[in-house]
């Protein structure tokens, strides 16, 4: 399962959603982190964060389509 860590009103989030989608990114679950102070305190500013809740590896933006794809294969 991959989770894309995000907030609220945030334009950078918006592009990560547009890239997972181009590259078939399968099942991804929005968490926002606004309002969760542990998830605030580990993303911070960081996001948006893409994770894979399986083996732990996050990948962090900036990351285009070929980027994400190619994380994908190493699962």
């Amino acid at each position: 399962m991959l989770i894309l860590y995000q907030r609220d009103d945030c334009h950078l989030c918006d592009l990560a959603l547009e890239v997972l989608a181009r590259a078939r990114a399968p099942g991804v679950e929005l968490v926002f982190i606004d309002g969760q102070p542990e998830l605030e305190q580990r993303y911070g500013e960081r996001v948006p964060v893409l994770r894979d809740a399986r083996d732990g590896r996050e990948l962090a933006w900036p990351f285009d389509t070929a980027t994400v794809q190619a994380w994908l294969l190493c699962s």
